[in-house]
């Protein structure tokens, strides 16, 4: 049995940046097709991925979506909040697949009109393909996009709950936990109509176009000027992530594995 998660962007033309991770995915995804008894998609969107690049049969693929920990649901806000100012947030490593860049331009084109700054919280250092041009983007903005670098848990769980917002604008998620955590402690979300997200994150989130700064510039003022808007997406983030739990994807998962040790 194998899990695919987010290693298919490897096969992607778009996102292949040297010949050495094309042999890889090729290589890998082979394996996979002669191999796998079942194969575990963490996604639909991954399922079809996986179908187009590889050829493989429907019949051995199942998706089980990923889980939100509970401790998401129950989090206590403190007093003093991680970051001095109301704050924009993303979630995630600096890769290029994750699209800061354009996250970066659309606060450029709004950050006269609003107060908050942009939090990065995520690795942005140690990376074969690391996303050098969105570094070298902040770096011109007057000190208001911060990277934080990696955090521990308690802090990034403090990062989501005073954030006004998390941003996730990414072309390529294999499933993207993120949004849902941020649902799950009652953060407002707007996530690119790319990839999995729409799936994942359905009606509780607002959507961007990923390629269009302007489009992701002007979801991010709605969500800041609208206080309808947002208390709307503070509702609904909570109930939408408990639908995505652990014990039911441990126990499809091991549905799965039963048929293929009995069947």
């Amino acid at each position: 049995i194998v899990t695919i998660h987010d290693v298919l962007h490897l096969a992607m033309p778009q996102f292949v940046q040297g010949i050495h991770r094309k042999v890889y995915a090729k290589i890998l995804f082979s394996a996979v097709r002669k191999k796998a008894d079942k194969i575990i998609c963490v996604s639909n969107f991954t399922k079809d991925q996986l179908r187009l690049y590889t050829g493989i049969s429907d019949k051995k693929i199942t998706t089980i979506h990923l889980g939100v920990e509970r401790s998401w649901f129950s989090m206590q806000k403190s007093q003093k909040s991680p970051h001095n100012k109301p704050y924009i947030l993303y979630v995630g490593n600096v890769k290029p697949h994750k699209n800061l860049i354009r996250l970066i331009e659309a606060f450029d084109i709004i950050k006269g009109n609003i107060d908050h700054d942009l939090v990065i919280v995520g690795k942005k250092e140690g990376f074969i393909t690391g996303d050098q041009s969105a570094l070298e983007k902040a770096s011109k903005i007057d000190g208001r996009v911060l990277f934080t670098g990696h955090v521990d848990d308690e802090l990034l769980k403090q990062y989501f709950l005073h954030a006004d917002m998390l941003v996730f604008p990414s072309l390529y998620e294999g499933f993207g936990l993120p949004p849902l955590e941020a649902m799950a402690c009652g953060c407002p979300v707007i996530v690119s109509c790319a990839a999995s997200l729409p799936e994942v994150c359905e009606d509780a989130a607002i959507y961007c176009d990923p390629n269009n700064p302007k489009d992701i510039a002007e979801k991010v003022l709605l969500v800041v000027n609208d206080s309808n808007v947002k208390e709307s997406l503070r509702r609904k983030g909570p109930d939408h992530a408990r639908r995505f739990s652990w014990e039911r994807c441990a126990e499809e998962t091991c549905a799965v594995i039963e048929k293929v040790i009995y069947c």
